[in-house]
């Protein structure tokens, strides 16, 4: 554990630069004086490593310094070819450069590693879109990635949904995510940093403007706290139901938000249903979604949406016994 962690340790400042002691810390999950001796053992063995006191400091290699232990092992090479995804590499406007990539990684491994490597490519696919959707058109996604990857301000046209109408705005672009097929921006709007759907973006010109980077941002901890900071948000209120064995088993159809509200609170009666309360973003939608489960749900409460879901159903018996 002690020399992998050196071994990582060294390959971070040879990649990355300067790293202060609570940085490596955090990513060994280990004290900062335990990074005080392994930079004593690094220093020891005759890495050329120096620290920089102050309040910007930090541990770096010496100018020029490079290790040579960068063979990579067979279950890191076949990790590196599982991480390709063509498509979005094609609408980022990178197919090319990634085949490229791969066919040198591939010719630059040890030979025995190649047919492993190739393997994993061959047999393994990553399609991040959902079922019978096809992708956002996306005229505006290589600009915009242009932008996140320069650090350029991007003047652009953005509509909340399809139906409204563009307005001007000019972003700081901080990173690009893709979640379920669909393409999100996170970027800097003034002060605020707020998400927007790539595929609602219009007219993207990427600007001479250079901004400042905030330094401690973080893509994917920002994205996992919006998410979670969404979902909780958009669900702001709650119903009581009951599900038979099979609309408990069919639960995932209402998101896995819903499922696992359910999963928390779930009471099995003496008719072997399920009670159980869940979210729901309002009253309308929740008809919606709960009519997916068809008579293997009862709404309980509120009183409400119960007659709300009541007077649907009579209308619909009502249309069909025309």
């Amino acid at each position: 554990m002690l020399a992998s962690r050196l071994l990582t340790i060294l390959m971070l400042l040879q990649t990355r630069g300067r790293m202060s002691a609570s940085e490596l810390a955090k990513e060994f999950e280990v004290s900062v004086r335990t990074i005080h001796r392994d930079i004593d053992q690094l220093s020891a063995a005759g890495v050329p490593v120096f620290a920089d006191r102050g309040r910007s400091g930090g541990f770096q290699l010496m100018d020029g310094y490079r290790t040579r232990l960068t063979g990579m092992t067979q279950p890191e090479a076949e990790a590196v070819f599982l991480t390709g995804l063509p498509g979005p590499a094609a609408q980022l406007g990178l197919a090319d450069t990634l085949a490229a990539a791969r066919l040198k990684l591939t010719a630059a491994l040890p030979a025995s590693l190649q047919p492993s490597a190739e393997r994993i490519a061959s047999r393994f696919h990553l399609d991040p879109t959902t079922w019978f959707r096809g992708a956002d058109p996306l005229p505006s996604l290589q600009p915009v990635a242009r932008a996140v990857w320069s650090g350029h301000c991007v003047k652009l046209n953005y509509r909340t949904n399809k139906d409204a109408e563009p307005y001007a705005r000019k972003l700081a672009p901080l990173g690009l995510v893709l979640k379920g097929g669909t393409w999100y921006l996170v970027a800097m709007s003034g002060k605020a940093t707020r998400t927007y759907r790539v595929g609602l973006i219009s007219d993207a010109v990427v600007t001479d403007e250079q901004f400042k980077r905030p330094k401690d941002f973080d893509l994917a901890a920002h994205w996992e706290q919006s998410s979670r900071a969404y979902e909780s948000g958009l669900y702001r209120e709650r119903a009581d139901i009951r599900l038979s064995p099979r609309g408990f088993a069919l639960l995932e159809l209402l998101g896995p938000y819903v499922t696992e509200a359910a999963m928390k609170t779930a009471k099995r009666d003496n008719q072997g249903w399920t009670l159980c309360s869940v979210p729901i973003e309002s009253h309308s939608h929740a008809v919606r979604e709960f009519l997916r489960l068809g008579d293997d749900i009862e709404v309980v409460g509120p009183p409400a949406l119960r007659e709300r879901l009541i007077d649907t159903l009579r209308q619909t018996a009502k249309r069909y016994s025309r």
